[in-house]
């Protein structure tokens, strides 16, 4: 057998299709969002049936950051099974392909993430009720059971990465293969901050097929995993909305206290009071799909009150 094509046969990699995830991992949070530092704090989540707990392991709880891989292990995943294979729950692949897709700089300090998010995503441990394929339980686990760092020698000596083989967890592996509820992710995903990221999964979740969704601030707040107040929080968001970052999709804030909207309704005095931060709804719309099918201007901005809200 011509030796490069073994070669080639021992990667999963690369990846040729789009980028893709299971819809619960862009639902709901298991991740840090804080990447410049080791957090140690538990997560803990309680979303009416939905539990989640995440616990830090030694060298901290994965993030954002940490969660590219296995976007990318469960892309390679996904373009197997489009071709027709039952993939297993280990995968192979070149550095270089990973930092490709996620328009990362293969340097020194690229591989070096690499290890560290291998640490965190092993040592972080996740309870949660959310079911996949079909298993109704309580589950306890790791993203990833193992994970190995392949090298190869230059001819000084000098020691450079060859392949980078994970083990999935079960309960991912099984949410893939088993449920096939996985959408596709806008390449920009990885240019944004890891609020950003969570924003536009939450949307991406949320839309599907429809022109957009409204939901509670408070109840965003959670999904999307911030440790900070709902006042910080409205803050962070609205720049978020202001500067049109979020690929596909826009943001709006309804009835927040301190918009020009509602302090010119207090003057004209079609509300007698300011509203609280609790109150206020958030709206994603998704760009295309609202202004195609006819988007509604009414006095005071869009239209939006016909959009679902979420529970």
């Amino acid at each position: 057998m011509n030796q490069a094509l073994a070669q080639a046969d021992l990667f999963d990699s690369p990846l040729h299709g789009p980028v893709k995830n299971d819809r619960r991992m862009m639902v709901w949070n298991f991740f840090s969002l804080d990447t410049s530092r080791s957090r140690t704090e538990t997560i803990t989540y309680q979303d009416g049936d939905i539990s989640i707990e995440v616990r830090a392991g030694p060298m901290g709880m994965a993030t954002m950051a940490d969660k590219e891989l296995l976007i990318y292990i469960a892309s390679l995943m996904v373009e197997k099974m489009n071709r027709g294979e039952v993939p297993d729950q280990t995968f192979t692949f070149t550095a270089h392909d990973f930092f490709r897709v996620c328009g990362t700089a293969a340097a020194g300090t690229a591989y070096d993430r690499i290890k560290g998010a291998l640490d965190r995503l092993q040592g972080t441990q996740v309870r949660t009720n959310i079911e996949t394929g079909g298993e109704g339980r309580d589950e306890w686990f790791s993203w990833i059971k193992a994970a190995r760092l392949d090298y190869r020698k230059t001819v000084g000596g000098k020691r450079t990465l060859k392949g980078v083989t994970v083990e999935l967890c079960d309960w991912l592996h099984r949410a893939i293969l088993k449920d096939n509820r996985v959408l596709t992710y806008d390449r920009k995903y990885f240019d944004l901050t890891p609020l950003e990221r969570r924003l536009y999964e939450i949307a991406r979740a949320h839309c599907g097929h429809q022109r957009g969704f409204r939901i509670n601030l408070e109840k965003l707040r959670q999904r999307v995993g911030t440790e900070s107040d709902l006042r910080r929080f409205k803050y962070d968001l609205r720049k978020v909305a202001d500067s049109g970052r979020i690929p596909e999709y826009g943001i709006l804030l309804k009835g927040d206290p301190a918009s020009p909207e509602v302090k010119a309704a207090l003057e004209r005095g079609t509300i007698k009071r300011r509203p609280k931060n609790a109150a206020v709804l958030v709206v994603f719309w998704n760009k295309r799909r609202y202004f195609d099918e006819g988007g509604i201007k009414a006095a005071d901005g869009w239209n939006f009150d016909g959009f679902d809200l979420v529970d």
